[in-house]
């Protein structure tokens, strides 16, 4: 028996409605948990975008402030009927051999038995490269504003990556969120709009080997660099240090040592992934408008969504074959 929405009775609640105390539905066929703290993350214009929920029982899940989410009845108030015992199922039957309740984990109300499920006790693998791995991404020819420099030499007249270029030609500086913009923004035109993939890879590789430090604004640019890296080098032949890269893009995600943590979290990237955001209404609003510059735009947005599910493998929605067919539409749209 599974304990997911559509088995159990719910109801649908803005998530800028949600409030501590609420018991929520997460990703997956739990049951619905208690709310305890709620962190709302603005985007760039000020405006909030995001929530980041955290559950009594240590969940986390990020919502889109403006989704409709399944919210349910928790223990507190009625949903467990006096007298009866409901018992959650375990992950599987090897999470219920190699572990056990305990005290915190087995609580008695009026009459009724709630047992939550056994956690693992291992933590996840870490997929961090190796030394060897790491050397496959070359040392940087000289500083990096002498990359960017040299990135930009062959393409004097092209002001979007010259504008770029001067203005981190003045000094890099890799703890500033708009710096790494810049390079991430400079890697992008260079290759996809230049074609210029080896000028690119130049730039990507001053993110590449910076680590993931907690802020998801700087991690943002390192990604998309990171993902872009992925893709030249599996063009151009290179799948071992494209390898490197998506390993890099993934090491962060398993830095969650708390079991439970780590499962939810994977869930909710597993979700994600499946259910990536392709902008196919704004491009079709474009297309239907005759706005053929801002169709542009939101292709070029749906090329790094694509860019970034290949570097994770594909999800279990989009193959790696299909995300390729589409990378390739994508490309001669942008390009055109």
């Amino acid at each position: 028996m599974t304990h997911s929405p559509a088995s159990q009775q719910y109801r649908e609640k803005q998530a800028g409605d949600l409030q501590p105390g609420d018991f929520v539905f997460l990703p997956g066929d739990g049951p619905a948990e208690e709310i305890a703290s709620i962190e709302v993350q603005d985007d760039d214009y000020g405006v909030a975008a995001l929530l980041l929920v955290t559950t009594v029982d240590g969940g986390i899940a990020r919502i889109a402030a403006g989704s409709s989410v399944p919210v349910g009845a928790g223990a507190s108030d009625g949903s467990a009927v006096p007298g009866s015992a409901v018992v959650l199922p375990p992950e599987s039957e090897a999470d219920a051999d190699s572990s056990t309740s305990t005290e915190d984990e087995v609580q008695a109300a009026a009459g009724s038995a709630v047992v939550v499920p056994p956690r693992p006790q291992t933590p996840p693998a870490v997929t961090t490269p190796a030394p060897e791995e790491l050397a496959l991404i070359p040392e940087p020819d000289g500083t990096p504003e002498a990359v960017v420099r040299a990135a930009v030499a062959n393409h004097k007249g092209k002001n979007g990556v010259q504008v770029l270029a001067e203005r981190l030609a003045k000094g890099i500086n890799t703890k500033s969120g708009s710096c790494l913009r810049d390079l991430s923004n400079l890697a992008f035109d260079l290759c996809i709009v230049l074609r210029d993939p080896d000028s690119a890879l130049a730039v990507a590789d001053l993110l590449n080997v910076l680590p993931f430090d907690g802020n998801p604004d700087r991690w943002a640019s390192i990604e998309r660099a990171l993902a872009l890296s992925s893709f030249i080098c599996r063009e151009g032949g290179q799948t071992e240090r494209a390898a490197v890269y998506e390993k890099l893009l993934r090491a962060h995600e398993s830095e969650e040592t708390d079991p439970f943590k780590a499962r939810i979290a994977a869930k909710v990237r597993q979700r994600a992934l499946n259910e990536p955001n392709l902008y196919d209404k704004e491009i079709f609003r474009a297309i239907d408008n005759g706005n053929h510059e801002a169709e542009r735009e939101w292709r070029f947005l749906r090329l790094e969504s694509l860019l970034f599910l290949r570097a994770h493998g594909g999800s279990e929605t989009l193959g790696e074959e299909e995300l390729g067919r589409r990378i390739g539409i994508e490309l001669d749209a942008v390009r055109a």
